[in-house]
Parts: structure tokens; C-alpha cells; sequence
């Protein structure tokens, strides 16, 4: 029967286990959500219906707290024949970086 120290040990790193892979799971979620929302926004299909983590750092946020910064990836199509990256980077669950489909902006002639 292990002893009390190592089954403390033992249930905080479990406990810590668990609540790493849930903020990354949230994270994920997150990314899924603006990249689908920003795709539907510039009228493009979203491809794969997922996002994928690329990178991982720790940052200090504008309150100089430190935080896990992610990167994922996404693609998209503009014309359902070609695939486009888009790149986004969320610290806790916040949008910090975005590149990728953008709202076609109206062109205005001038006729003068």
C-alpha cells in the first residue's frame, strides 16, 4: 500500500494532468469557433472542420501575468479548389493574432 506523501503526490499530478488537457481543450474550441465565425463572415468554406495546434509558449498579457499563448492553423477555401492557411494565436482565451479569410471589401469607382 504506497504511503500518504506519495498518494498526494500522485492525485495533484493527476489533478494537474487533467486541468492541462482541459484548458487546451477550451483553447481548441475557442480556435475552432473564430476560425469557423471568420470564415463564414468573408463567405469562404472552412475546410476540415477543425484547427490544429502548432505551437505553445508562455507570455505575459498586458497585466504582466504569465499565460500559455497557442497557435493553430485552419484552412479554407475561397473557391472550393484551392486551400488557404489561416493562422490564429489565442493567450487564455483571447484573440491575439489573426491571419485568414477577410471580409471582401466593396470596390468603389470612381466614374469622373
Amino acid at each position: 500500500m504506497p504511503d500518504f506523501p506519495t498518494m498526494i503526490f500522485v492525485m495533484l499530478t493527476v489533478f494537474a494532468g487533467f486541468q492541462w488537457w482541459s484548458s487546451a481543450r477550451a483553447a481548441a474550441e475557442r480556435a475552432g469557433q473564430l476560425g469557423r465565425e471568420a470564415c463564414e463572415r468573408a463567405g469562404v468554406q472552412w475546410l476540415d472542420q477543425s484547427v490544429h495546434a502548432y505551437a505553445m509558449r508562455l507570455r505575459r498579457g498586458d497585466d504582466g501575468r504569465l499565460r500559455i499563448e497557442r497557435s493553430f492553423r485552419f484552412e479554407y477555401s475561397e473557391d472550393g479548389m484551392q486551400r488557404h492557411i489561416g493562422q490564429l494565436v489565442l493567450r487564455g482565451d483571447q484573440l491575439i493574432a489573426f491571419s485568414g479569410p477577410t471580409r471582401p471589401q466593396p470596390v468603389s469607382i470612381d466614374w469622373h
